[in-house]
């Protein structure tokens, strides 16, 4: 099983578009998750630091500059959505990947606070 650290900036990132409204409260997560089709779009007008910034979590053995570098992604290159943070949160859990578990569910209690 791989091993992951917080991604600083994946969290930062998130924060800002919680603090910039730019989120989506309700969505199907599995609809609007980003396909690797998705992925390999924004990779051609971003660059691997943009790209980064939308997941949580490092694979610690994975290469820089490598999609197998990023995980738990939150949004859709676009907007975060809270189902996004729901299922980092859980997949995080669901494998014991304390970190990651707690920073999904601190950025949720941070968008429920502000949309509640």
């Amino acid at each position: 099983m791989a091993s992951y650290s917080v991604n600083p900036a994946g969290v930062e990132h998130a924060r800002e578009l919680i603090k910039k409204r730019q989120y989506v409260l309700d969505s199907e997560w599995g609809d609007v998750q980003p396909k690797a089709a998705d992925e390999n779009a924004y990779l051609e007008k971003h660059s691997w630091e943009e790209y980064g910034a939308w997941h949580l979590g490092l694979t610690e053995s994975a290469n820089d500059e490598t999609k197998a570098r990023y995980a738990f992604v939150y949004g859709d290159f676009r907007r975060l959505h809270r189902m996004g943070l729901i299922a980092c949160m859980y997949r995080a859990a669901e494998w014991r990947h304390k970190e990651i578990e707690l920073a999904a569910h601190d950025l949720l209690q941070r968008l429920d606070k502000l949309t509640s």
